[in-house]
């Protein structure tokens, strides 16, 4: 996943918005400090909680997550947004997030915790 590699730069298909953080992630977790810059966007913007979807579910995600949670930040990891080459290897590691790292979800019950909050605080 170097750069100029095949796959290394963003699929032409994803929506990338002006708002949105493009971080260069070197290593597995996103957060190692010294390769990678993410830690200081997210502190830098008032974020504190992290979703985590993405490849592999029991590598680079896993990573992350362990090291979000770590680090302080609170972590949503997504049952159905997150894949691997077994459901062995996905299942095994869900069962590690849900036990000590993270809260797991899947899309539909996250984007309806969404939808709640963002009535209540219109409402307010």
């Amino acid at each position: 996943m170097a750069a100029g590699k095949p796959d290394w730069e963003i699929d032409p298909r994803m929506e990338v918005k002006g708002g949105d953080m493009i971080v260069d992630k070197t290593r597995f977790s996103a957060l190692i400090p010294e390769t990678c810059d993410m830690d200081a966007q997210l502190k830098a913007k008032g974020i504190d909680t992290l979703i985590i979807t993405g490849t592999l579910t029991n590598c680079c995600c896993e990573s992350t997550a362990r090291d979000a949670l770590q680090m302080g930040y609170k972590v949503i990891f997504m049952s159905d947004a997150n894949a691997t080459l077994s459901d062995e290897e996905h299942l095994g590691t869900l069962l590690s997030m849900y036990t000590i790292f993270a809260d797991v979800m899947d899309t539909p019950y996250l984007l309806d915790l969404i939808d709640k909050s963002s009535a209540v605080k219109a409402a307010a």
